[in-house]
């Protein structure tokens, strides 16, 4: 809301042009009774006579609703709205002067306002007040409606009834229910939900444009007038209609609406393809996270405490359906027993895997997810029913309990070290199996664990050997696992942290040479190479990559030819008269191009000729 400050009262733009570079606006401190002070620098002044309530003020475009008594200086009253006892309603911003003063008014507020000529009725007066007068206003600030102007084009103008809940508003995938009533500008009823009101999701849209835009804007609870344009109603064609009048073309609208509440639904994956409603919020801001172990409350309350590992306990319960309401499968409920399972460990499907992990305490949920997340094109016998395969599926889940894992920097220098150390071990684990992400995760876990080794100021030159030890070994493995998901760009970067510190790690100049060769980065693989067999002269499997290399510098090289071949025909024909032209000290680029790969295609091929007479 607008606070008590010193602005033009005339003019915006005025005061725009006015102003000095560099001039601050000041803020006063709110006025005593009785006290008066002057706001902005056009003259008006402000006697405060009765304080108001709270601390909102309406804002420039608001319809306010005010009483008023206007007198001169001599106390003679020329207007008075109590003396009919009829409260005037205006809108700010078209009366310059007193709105600028209003604006600055809290309900309930009673204010006199001292208004200079220029400000009031100027050097010419009017009937009952003399030229260049001075004018004082008493006004009482009895309400106001908010007016928002929702597109910013006069198409949709809100005027807000009734202010709702700090809960809102609701966004695109978002369920809401809405009790409306539009009618034409003649009072003909169009459409109206009753008291009951209406669901649907905000993305599908709903009577007409307007009604969704203009809840897009709103808060739970929240009464509003909509005042509509043809463009955001039903434009140039209207709406028939077999049980309610219909709507002529070019018709503006007059909706009254109410957003009785709504359900988030949240994107979970990004691609739109598990997606969670939630039907009741759960408690705080804190949510379950990866590593958790999953059991119900009813049954057994099992915590994954593994070397002070760091796993999480979980407690949920769920009802798993088909599109049509087939129930497959049950935990938790009606005597069922509970599904147990560690997030992230492909325990089960990765719809209802993700979806847990965004959970908070006591939140219940309906989960939609697409085969994709779910069983795939199989056919999937479950315990109460078969799921056909491609079938998107459903679950209500409800979050009973979680106990988050401990954080790294919530442990001992001995807890980091050993969670670190089991944590290396899973990984390995992992990538035996083929698990590659996972196994690239659980490295990480490792890495951040051993950041935080020491943060408490004691190390021992043990534990630092230790530490060292682990992030080698987890950048050695974790490279391992970019190059099996064929991510060379993390594989470069994971051995250049190796060779920062151990320069001659042969693993890492193999593995980062490996990589080099997996984007083409030929001679930098060869770098590498080199300084691996200079480090191991015997190694079998340097000497492997290496014939690897040449083959594929061989390939690269016959590839090029090949192309400036096709780019330079004339020159390509004839390799030896672009020699000689190189050899008499032509400039011609067209040549040098296809000189120059004849010479590496030659060097090559002798190299490639040399190994093969060795073996």
């Amino acid at each position: 809301m607008v606070e008590f400050s010193k602005v033009n009262l005339k003019d915006i733009e005025e005061d725009d042009e006015g102003e000095e570079e560099g001039e601050e606006v000041e803020s006063a401190p709110p006025l005593k009774v009785g006290e008066e002070r002057e706001i902005g620098s056009n003259g008006l002044k402000k006697k405060l006579m009765k304080r108001g309530l709270n601390w909102e003020t309406p804002q420039f475009g608001d319809e306010v609703t005010v009483h008023y008594v206007g007198s001169l200086s001599d106390g003679s009253i020329f207007i008075s709205t109590r003396a009919s006892n009829e409260p005037f309603t205006l809108k700010l911003g078209r009366v310059i002067g007193l709105d600028h003063g209003i604006v600055t008014m809290r309900r309930g507020e009673v204010a006199l306002f001292t208004l200079p000529p220029e400000l009031a009725y100027g050097a010419s007066g009017r009937a009952g007040i003399p030229p260049n007068a001075v004018v004082q206003l008493e006004v009482e600030l009895l309400s106001w409606i908010t007016v928002v102007d929702v597109c910013k084009d006069g198409g949709i103008i809100k005027k807000i009834l009734e202010n709702g809940e700090q809960i809102g508003p609701p966004g695109d995938l978002d369920e809401v229910r809405v009790n409306y009533k539009a009618m034409l500008v003649d009072g003909t009823i169009v459409a109206d939900t009753r008291d009951e009101g209406v669901e649907f999701y905000i993305k599908d849209g709903h009577f007409c444009p307007a009604l969704v835009k203009a809840i897009k804007t709103m808060k739970k609870g929240e009464r509003v007038n909509l005042v509509v344009q043809p463009q955001y109603g039903f434009g140039e064609v209207g709406k028939k209609s077999n049980e309610l009048p219909s709507i002529p073309p070019k018709s503006t609208l007059s909706i009254s609406a109410e957003l009785l509440s709504f359900k988030r639904v949240i994107d979970i994956t990004g691609d739109l393809k598990v997606k969670k409603k939630v039907l009741r919020e759960g408690e705080g801001t804190v949510t379950a996270n990866e590593g958790a172990a999953v059991t119900d409350r009813n049954y057994l309350w099992i915590t994954k405490c593994r070397c002070n590992s760091g796993s999480v306990s979980l407690l949920v319960r769920y009802k798993a359906m088909l599109e049509d309401g087939t129930v497959f499968e049950r935990k938790g409920i009606d005597g069922e027993q509970p599904l147990e399972f560690i997030t992230d460990e492909e325990q089960t499907i990765v719809g209802l895997d993700r979806a847990v992990s965004t959970m908070k305490k006591n939140e219940y949920a309906l989960v939609t997810i697409s085969p994709e997340y779910g069983f795939g094109s199989t056919e999937v016998k479950q315990d109460l029913a078969v799921v056909p395969p491609s079938s998107t599926i459903l679950y209500e889940v409800e979050m009973l309990d979680f106990v988050r894992e401990k954080a790294p920097w919530e442990m001992s220098n001995a807890e980091r070290i050993e969670a670190a150390a089991w944590k290396k071990e899973e990984g390995n684990q992992l990538f035996k199996n083929g698990k590659y992400q996972r196994a690239a995760k659980k490295y990480d876990k490792v890495l951040q664990a051993a950041d935080y080794v020491g943060e408490d100021g004691y190390l021992t030159g043990d534990d630092e050997k230790v530490v060292k030890s682990l992030r080698v070994s987890c950048w050695l493995n974790g490279a391992a696992c970019s190059l099996k998901l064929n991510n060379f760009g993390e594989a470069i970067n994971l051995c250049s942290k190796i060779l920062d510190v151990e320069s001659c790690n042969v693993k890492a100049l193999y593995r980062r040479a490996q990589a080099y060769m997996g984007i083409s980065e030929l001679h930098s693989a060869e770098m590498d190479i080199k300084r691996a067999s200079e480090a191991d002269p015997h190694n079998r499997e340097i000497k492997l990559i290496q014939k690897s290399l040449k083959q594929l510098q061989a390939e690269s090289n016959r590839r090029d030819a090949k192309l400036y071949k096709a780019m330079f025909p004339s020159t390509s024909k004839d390799a030896s008269t672009a020699a000689k032209r190189l050899k008499t000290g032509e400039d011609d680029t067209r040549d040098e191009y296809v000189s120059a790969m004849e010479a590496g295609n030659a060097s090559v091929d002798q190299a490639a000729s040399d190994t093969t007479a060795k073996t």
